[in-house]
């Protein structure tokens, strides 16, 4: 069990008047510097320069997961995303969020004429070039957001996929008290509260889950590696959740802690059941239609597939599917909704990539498409992400309004 034996705290002030907050704990034998950055500051860039040259250092942990790492030391890393593999995996809807958020912090980073992250690229290169090992003790973002969605009810997920819509079509420029907020805070925290009905829904998973993983996984690299002073950089809003767990030794277990605040919540077994149940039910309704007539039996099945169909169809539509795209989502959505473990927008937009296969400009591109209405529509790329989602939410409306038909017809019959 590790024991803290010492905090130091120190502020550094530079001459626009912000602070830059350090605080030093020693875990036994491993000195842990915490650097409080402001991830849209340059003097928090500066300050991280400032202290790798020190020499004080035999390793830099920097508040990045390997993916959101990736895409700083590799910008082309997006190119190399196999979108087959993304759609068969379900993952279309969450790397749709993913460039959407992107796309926020992109209009963000515009308007403060700053990139953020900059002291993390910053940390990194200097590590590298001081001959550094450079730790990523963050948690991977997707585990992050997916752990949002789980933590957030059910019909407020609606609310925070609107918003993120929300802020790719605004042009509204940034308040000053927004601005602030992001620099005193998390750059994840500060983009997901734009979109939030209730902060408190997110601050769990985004906040003090992640101030304990990186807590956890700092620990966990003081003890395996026998570090003696690191250097960690991360963003302000988690300097002193991160101190507080170390000075309190509540994490006794570094591994097991890590892994289970890398497991993703399992889903609500009734919300597993009811797709389920919904599908007996259309069924159930089809047999009982064809029990009063046969008429009746083909008029509820006709309705069903125009319906569901014509629905999802329209959803391929709006998203500028190729017709034979549309045309896919009109065969597949009335029997993908009769079997909730196949979806009809994966259907369609693997038909739709394999019709119209994204060009490499497409992925190079997408850092800039993305912080526009038109420019998702144009993308190939985010125009294949789009169609999953409408032909998919197209179908899923289907269900429900051909359903309700369904049993009108049987009332009244």
């Amino acid at each position: 069990m590790n024991k803290l034996e010492e905090c130091d705290i120190e502020l550094s002030k530079e001459n626009n008047g912000q602070t830059e907050p350090i605080k030093t704990v020693t875990v036994n034998n491993c000195a842990i510097t915490l650097l409080g950055t402001a991830h849209v500051s340059k003097a928090s860039a500066d300050k991280v320069q400032e202290l790798i040259a020190t020499g004080s250092y035999d390793a830099v942990a920097v508040e990045l997961c390997p993916s959101r790492h990736k895409v700083i030391v590799n910008p082309d890393a997006m190119a190399q995303m196999d979108l087959f593999q993304v759609i068969k995996n379900g993952q279309a809807s969450m790397v749709a969020a993913s460039l959407a958020l992107g796309a926020f912090q992109q209009r963000m980073a515009e308007q403060l004429g700053i990139e953020p992250g900059a002291e993390m690229r910053v940390a990194i290169k200097d590590a590298q070039t001081a001959k550094l090992p450079v730790l990523l003790i963050d948690r991977e973002i997707g585990t992050t957001m997916k752990r949002i969605y789980h933590n957030v009810p059910w019909w407020k997920r609606i609310h925070l996929f609107a918003g993120l819509i929300a802020s790719v079509i605004s042009k509204e420029k940034f308040s000053a008290a927004e601005i602030e907020k992001l620099k005193e805070g998390d750059v994840l925290e500060s983009s997901f509260s734009q979109f939030a009905e209730n902060e408190k829904d997110l601050f769990r998973p985004l906040i003090s889950e992640r101030d304990e993983y990186m807590s956890a996984r700092l620990i966990k690299e003081c003890k395996e590696n026998n570090y003696q002073h690191i250097l960690v950089v991360i963003g302000a809003g988690h300097l002193n959740g991160m101190v507080q767990q170390l000075e309190t030794q509540s994490i006794t277990n570094p591994d097991e802690r890590i892994a289970q605040l890398d497991t993703i919540p399992p889903s609500s077994q009734w919300l597993k059941l009811i797709p389920w149940i919904i599908v007996v039910f259309i069924l159930a309704g089809f047999a009982i239609g064809f029990m009063r007539s046969p008429e009746i039996g083909i008029s509820m099945i006709v309705e069903w597939i125009v319906i569901t169909g014509g629905l999802s169809a329209a959803g391929t539509a709006i998203a500028f599917g190729h017709p034979l795209s549309i045309l896919s989502a009109f065969l597949a959505a009335p029997l993908t909704t009769l079997h909730p473990a196949i979806g009809a927008g994966m259907v369609v937009a693997a038909v739709e990539a394999y019709l119209r296969k994204p060009k490499v400009s497409d992925f190079n591109r997408l850092r800039n498409d993305t912080t526009s209405l038109k420019g998702w529509w144009n993308n190939q790329v985010t125009r294949i992400l789009l169609i999953f989602i409408f032909s998919s939410l197209g179908a899923a409306m289907g269900t429900y309004v051909a359903g309700f038909r369904i049993f009108e017809q049987l009332s009244s019959s």
